[in-house]
């Protein structure tokens, strides 16, 4: 029996903290002994699975600054994984024979530390330096040697997994003196057991939606300006221009995500968003919703024409892959991830970021009700056929037993 230990850093609601969840999960599912160590981990923000108890979450570090004065954020983040990574190393007594790794790769050198010398599994998202704006000279100056500790930390991993054929490329390019460091794809699963059950926390989207409301579309992601939530507003506009008033009159958008108050964009951004609402001509159109609960999310994917998927260059996404499942067609930026969990013309529309690209794809869905569950349908095969918990389960457990071996 495998004994693996999770390091991440924010065990909040977004999608690298669900696929570290479901990873956990898969594992147990295979017999292995699984714990999760985080720095931060709020019982009120997170995903249910992580107050069970037969899935342990330990938090460490908390206490460790999230940034300096709104600044130096990767720097802090380095500094509570390492220090988290220490504490599991040297204080904890914790018997492993696995450690799983994703977004910080920095505190690798520490977990070889151990002894015996415990195997390191890196799950690399998207090369955090690509994940910040370059900026100016000062700026630049600071993520140079964060940039390069990060390259050179990742390759002391004993494994590395992308999680898509995109980001597999992205390693390549960014980290070229890892051109020798072999990088497997594990793709995003979907836990579909939430999804399976009827929504009973909520009394669904009477309440939600205006009434009158024929036709909802949803852009589903975290309250990030990298997002391009506005692209979704601004679709619907476009739409609404062009459409007869009688068309346009139960049209509705709802904009839904991940939301923590300790974040400043977070709270920057939905100011900003509601704003452009405003400017945009959209009052009564739009509804925002912060960090729905996951009876909601179900609730909102079932009840939708389609999702709006508006990050470019999004290195996997697993927001796609719900929508699909829950037989919601997705409309999505045709670049990155979506690229390989959306089959164009099947289970949605890849489009150019623009919102006369998307309208065009909302229009084509709002006048075929047939097309939407068409598009619906094909899209649950496609998530049961190639995204399944049992082969993303299969899978890892497979690469945790060649690292125990």
């Amino acid at each position: 029996m495998a004994r693996v230990v999770f390091l991440h850093p924010d065990l909040g609601i977004g999608g690298a903290e669900r696929l570290v969840v479901d990873a956990a999960v898969a594992l147990r599912s295979r017999g292995c002994r699984v714990q999760i160590w985080t720095a931060h981990h709020d019982p009120t923000h997170c995903f249910s699975e992580t107050l069970d108890p037969d899935l342990p979450v330990e938090c460490v570090g908390d206490w460790l600054p999230t940034s300096v004065f709104g600044y130096l954020h990767a720097l802090c983040a380095y500094l509570r994984m390492i220090y988290l990574a220490f504490y599991l190393v040297f204080l904890s007594g914790v018997e492993y024979d696995v450690v799983v790794c994703d977004q910080v790769s920095v505190c690798i050198p520490v977990l070889r530390l151990s002894r015996p010398r415990k195997k390191v599994l890196f799950y690399c998202h998207f090369p955090d330096q690509l994940l910040s704006q370059r900026g100016g000279a000062l700026r630049r100056l600071y993520r140079a040697p964060v940039d390069w500790l990060e390259e050179i930390t990742t390759g002391m991993a004993d494994m590395v997994l992308v999680n898509s054929l995109f980001t597999a490329g992205v390693f390549r390019e960014t980290f070229r003196s890892l051109g020798g460091v072999h990088t497997d794809v594990l793709y995003p699963s979907l836990n579909t057991h939430s999804f399976n059950q009827a929504p009973t926390e909520e009394p669904g989207l009477q309440g939600l939606l205006p009434e009158g409301t024929s036709c909802t579309f949803l852009s589903l992601n975290r309250y990030e300006r990298k997002k391009n939530l506005g692209l979704a507003l601004e679709a619907l506009a476009a739409l609404r221009a062009r459409l007869a008033p009688g068309l346009t009159a139960g049209l509705h958008l709802v904009v839904a995500g991940g939301y923590d108050e300790r974040v400043s964009e977070n709270v920057q951004h939905y100011a900003e968003l509601k704003e452009l609402a405003a400017g945009l001509g959209l009052e009564g159109c739009v509804s925002f919703l912060r960090s729905p609960s996951d009876s909601l999310k179900v609730s909102l994917l079932q009840g939708s024409a389609a999702v709006l998927y508006t990050p470019s260059r999004e290195h996997f996404g697993i927001v796609p892959v719900e929508a699909m499942y829950c037989c919601c067609p997705v409309i999505a930026v045709q670049s990155g991830g979506p690229l390989e969990s959306v089959a164009d013309g099947e289970t949605g529309f890849l489009c150019e970021p623009t919102a006369e690209a998307f309208s065009r794809a909302m229009e084509k869905l709002l006048r075929a009700p047939q097309l939407r569950r068409d598009m619906g349908h094909a899209g649950r095969r496609r998530v049961q056929e190639k995204f399944s918990l049992e082969a993303f389960s299969d899978q890892l457990h497979g690469y945790i037993l060649r690292l125990t071996q």
